[in-house]
C-alpha cells in the first residue's frame, strides 16, 4: 500500500456500527477520480453540512477537566493519529480511520444554537469548552469561520470559555480573544506533543509546526492571554524523552501552566496507530507498543476514569515524576487566572444582532 502523505490513518478501519465494510476506495473515492483526476486522492477533503438540535454538550466524564463543551466540527483534518475522537465518527456513519480526516461535518448553525442555548433562564454561567472533542480551529475553520462566530456570541453574553488547539490558525481571532480576556472570560490551551519537527509532521501531520506553535504562545503572552500548553499525548518510546525540555521551552516563551495525558489507544485507534507505527518506525513499533501496554495494565487502552489518562504502573510513575520536577522547576511562581462570572448578561440590549 502506498502511503498517504498528509494524512495520518492510513487504514480506513471497520465501523463497528455498520452492516458491511467498505474500503476506502469507496463511491467518495470514484467520484474524486471522476472530478478531479490530477489531484491526489489522499488530499482531498468533503465538507458536509450538518443541522443539530443542540451544539453545547454536558460533559458526563469526571476527568476531564470541563462540564460543557462545543464543537463546531465532527471530524478532524489534522490527521492526528493517536486521537479519541476518532471513534465518534463511527456514529455519524463513516469510520474511524480515513473517513475521519477526509469527510469533515460543519455544523453551520451552531452560533445560533449558542445564543439559544444562553438566553436560556435555566442556564447559569460556567465556562464552555471549544473543544471537547475535534480542533475547533483545523482547517475547516479558515473556510467557515463558525468558532470565530462562536467566540462573538460568547463576547455578546460575555460567558467565559475555554480553548484547546493544536493550530496556530487561533491568532486570526486575536482581536476577540483579547477582548474576552479583557473581562477574565477567557483560557486557551495550546496542544504541543513534541518539539521535533520530523515527528511532529508523522504523528499529526496537519497541525500547525512547532515553529509556529511556540509563536503563538509568545503572541499570545505578549498580550497577557493566559495559555496553558497540553504534552497530549505522551507515548513511551516517541516522545516521552522531551518533558523536560518542552516543557523549559514553552514556560521560556510565556505558557503559565502545562499539563499531560498519556496515550491510550481505545476503540479501533489501537488498529489506526499501530498500523501508522509499523508504517513509519518499523524498528521500535513492537517496543513502542508494549510499553503503551505496559501503561494500562497490559492493554492498549484503560476506560478506569482517573487512571485511563495518566496510567499506571512503573512508566506512568517515572512520567508523573518528571512532570513534577518540570513544574517545580520551569513554572515556579506561575498559575492559570481563574474565570470571571460577574460580567455575563442573559439578554444584552443596545447591541446589534450577529445573525
Amino acid at each position: 500500500m502506498d502511503y498517504k502523505k498528509g494524512r495520518g490513518a492510513q487504514i480506513n478501519t471497520h465501523n463497528r456500527f455498520a452492516q458491511n465494510n467498505y474500503e476506502v476506495e469507496d463511491e467518495y473515492l470514484e467520484f474524486l477520480r471522476l472530478n478531479d483526476e490530477d489531484t491526489s486522492l489522499e488530499q482531498k477533503t468533503k465538507f458536509i453540512e450538518v443541522y443539530p438540535k443542540s451544539i453545547v454538550n454536558k460533559v458526563a466524564s469526571p476527568d476531564v477537566g470541563m462540564a460543557w463543551s462545543m464543537n463546531p466540527y465532527q471530524g478532524c483534518e489534522h490527521g492526528c493519529t493517536y486521537c479519541y475522537a476518532r471513534n465518534s465518527h463511527e456514529y455519524w456513519g463513516y469510520s474511524a480511520g480515513s473517513e475521519f480526516e477526509q469527510i469533515i461535518l460543519v455544523k453551520k448553525n451552531a452560533p445560533q444554537l449558542l445564543e439559544k442555548h444562553l438566553q436560556k433562564k435555566s442556564w447559569e454561567p460556567e465556562p464552555i469548552m471549544l473543544s471537547g472533542n475535534t480542533d475547533c480551529y483545523q482547517p475547516a475553520e479558515a473556510k467557515f469561520g463558525i468558532t470565530r462566530k462562536l467566540l462573538e456570541v460568547l463576547l455578546k453574553y460575555k460567558n467565559p470559555v475555554g480553548i484547546i488547539t493544536k493550530n496556530a490558525l487561533i491568532q486570526r481571532d486575536l482581536d476577540i480573544l483579547k477582548e474576552l480576556n479583557n473581562y477574565g472570560l477567557l483560557k486557551v490551551s495550546l496542544s504541543i506533543t513534541s518539539l521535533e519537527e520530523g515527528l511532529r509532521r508523522k504523528l499529526e501531520p496537519r497541525t500547525a509546526s512547532v515553529k509556529r506553535k511556540l509563536q503563538t504562545i509568545e503572541l499570545f503572552a505578549k498580550h497577557n492571554i493566559p495559555v496553558n500548553v497540553m504534552m497530549a499525548p505522551i507515548i513511551p518510546g516517541l516522545n516521552s524523552h522531551e518533558i523536560l525540555p518542552l516543557a523549559k521551552t514553552v514556560s521560556d516563551a510565556g505558557a503559565l501552566s502545562i499539563n499531560y495525558t498519556t496515550v491510550r489507544l481505545n476503540g479501533q485507534i489501537g488498529e489506526i496507530f499501530l498500523d501508522w507505527l509499523d508504517h513509519n518506525f518499523p524498528d521500535r513499533a513492537q517496543k513502542v507498543k508494549h510499553q503503551i501496554e505496559e501503561l494500562h495494565g497490559g492493554n492498549l487502552n484503560d476506560s478506569e476514569y482517573g487512571r485511563r489518562m495518566r496510567g499506571d504502573g512503573k512508566i506512568a510513575e517515572q512520567i508523573r515524576s518528571l512532570f513534577m520536577l518540570a513544574r517545580k522547576k520551569y513554572f515556579k511562581g506561575k498559575a492559570m487566572p481563574e474565570y470571571n462570572f460577574e460580567h455575563f448578561v442573559r439578554a444584552p440590549k443596545g447591541q446589534m444582532e450577529l445573525f
